[in-house]
């Protein structure tokens, strides 16, 4: 396993029906729905991961460690004019595509900034993190898998144990849950020698099924930006 040497430094009142109409009614109801289209009821359905707690040798626990461990704010960086409006021309673009998910101009920067400054310092494509996003949590801040997975980034809780203060509350954080999600996936990523499949399977973990890998793969095409 290579140390993480890679990573550069988120009813109606009235009479009640009989039992027996209620359940009909109940039944014709979902029938409507259903036919309405199945985004009214399961629009909130994400695919949540669940990553395996495994081993780790010392120097990778230490390096994901020191890699988590910076609150620097995500301010990006830019060694030149050029490379600043390049940026900037991303922002715009994805602020229009997220625009229905969040609503807020502000917020909506604010976590387009992250995404950003997270990727990038984890050596990792912008669009793979937010197609992994909309897959993992639908853009939820606080979303929660049937697991315990927390965040945007749906990253389990044994991680603030394994290379936080053990925390878990602060997943909820969307830089923390950013960050520990970036290094995370940087270091499957690492491990799986740069395969996306078997990476983002390992993140997922479902290492060697295609779903997911599929899911993130087709959803990172709705963020690319050239």
């Amino acid at each position: 396993m290579a140390p993480f040497a890679s990573l550069p430094i988120v009813p109606v009142s009235g009479i009640a029906p009989a039992p027996q109409a209620a359940e009909i009614s109940r039944r014709k109801c979902l029938q409507s729905l259903s036919l309405l289209g199945g985004s009214l009821l399961f629009s909130e359905q994400v695919s949540a991961g669940a990553q395996i707690e495994e081993p780790l040798i010392d120097s990778v626990r230490t390096a994901l460690s020191s890699a988590v461990a910076n609150q620097a704010p995500p301010v990006p960086e830019f060694r030149d004019t050029e490379s600043r409006l390049v940026y900037l021309r991303w922002l715009g673009a994805m602020s229009d595509r997220l625009k229905k998910k969040k609503p807020e101009w502000q917020i909506r920067k604010e976590f387009l900034q992250t995404v950003w400054y997270e990727s990038k310092r984890a050596g990792l494509d912008v669009a793979l993190v937010l197609g992994l996003i909309q897959v993992e949590s639908n853009f939820r801040k606080f979303a929660v898998s049937r697991v315990g997975a927390r965040g945007y980034m749906q990253v389990m809780p044994f991680w603030t144990r394994v290379i936080g203060d053990g925390d878990p509350g602060k997943l909820f954080h969307m830089q923390t849950n950013m960050r520990f999600g970036c290094v995370i996936l940087r270091h499957y990523l690492d491990r799986e020698k740069g395969d996306l499949f078997m990476g983002l399977g390992r993140y997922n973990g479902s290492r060697g099924k295609s779903p997911y890998p599929d899911a993130v793969l087709g959803a990172r095409k709705q963020w690319e930006f050239s």
